[in-house]
């Protein structure tokens, strides 16, 4: 039988490459679950909060912010939802400082493609800032004309886009030019969104006359829905009178969720609330 020698530098060698693995081996033992250290558990706001602030774009706090949310009975107090389609647009920033200043939450209707091209932080802040967003469709067609299928695609694309940029799920659509029917309230219910539709048309999409549009928009009674379109400039310039005229007046500004103080049913359509008696 045939005898191997190994030479004694070989075998030293050999110690030396085994060393890392001898030292490893007598390590402190890893903790178990009984004798780790307790941690705080993590605070998801306090988690969402220092995410945001690492964001590029995310804005800061230099403009004035709402009020927390409260609870409001919009069925005995004298609230309104103001609400603006098409955006967000160039002027949409400038808006929200005006808002912000009044201390008035809004609802914002979005169109997909205007949020693909919105790079100014604005959705962000419209979260932020406690103002609601919805669904105005991807390209602004007129549902009752389109197949139930390019319906759902027109609707789910826009659900994407704004769930991506700002984290938020919509669960309000409001059917460009107002034009719904049955199928149409069927996409949106197996989707998830009620329709809201409105009580006061400002009509600021044709008269853009920034004291026309204020006058309308103040022709109000509680419970209101009123239609503006942020991507006009006469609308915007028109917000500081509107605000201060309603808030003379002791109406509420509230989002159209926070109108009805409820969940609202998928595929319904609203249009303005009723006062308790």
């Amino acid at each position: 039988m045939r005898r191997w020698i190994v030479p004694v530098a070989l075998l030293l060698s050999a110690g030396a490459c085994a060393a890392p693995v001898h030292r490893a081996q007598t390590r402190e033992p890893v903790p178990t679950p009984s004798t780790a250290p307790s941690r705080r558990p993590v605070d998801p706001a306090e988690l969402a909060l220092k995410l945001a602030g690492i964001q590029p774009g995310w804005p800061r706090r230099g403009y004035p912010l709402p009020p927390p949310r409260q609870k409001i009975d919009c069925g005995k107090a004298k609230c309104v939802a103001l609400t603006y389609d098409d955006g967000p647009g160039h002027d949409t920033a400038r808006l929200l400082d005006i808002l912000a200043r009044h201390h008035a939450r809004a609802t914002f209707f979005l169109v997909g493609r205007m949020v693909l091209a919105n790079a100014d932080g604005a959705l962000r802040r419209m979260v932020r800032d406690g103002h609601e967003l919805g669904n105005h469709t991807w390209s602004h067609p007129q549902l009752t004309a389109l197949s139930e299928r390019a319906v759902r695609a027109e609707l789910a694309r826009t659900q994407n886009v704004i769930e991506r940029r700002t984290g938020v799920r919509a669960t309000l659509m409001r059917p460009p030019y107002g034009a719904t029917d049955g199928r149409v309230a069927a996409v949106a219910r197996r989707m998830g969104l009620a329709q809201i539709l409105w009580n006061v048309d400002t009509l600021d999409w044709r008269d853009r006359v920034t004291p026309v549009v204020a006058r309308r928009a103040t022709a109000i009674k509680p419970g209101s829905i009123v239609l503006m379109h942020d991507i006009h400039r006469t609308t915007v310039e028109a917000a500081p009178r509107i605000l201060k005229e309603l808030t003379r007046r002791g109406f509420v500004f509230v989002t159209v969720s926070e109108l009805y103080g409820r969940p609202l049913r998928p595929g319904v359509g609203y249009s303005e609330r009723e006062r308790d008696r």
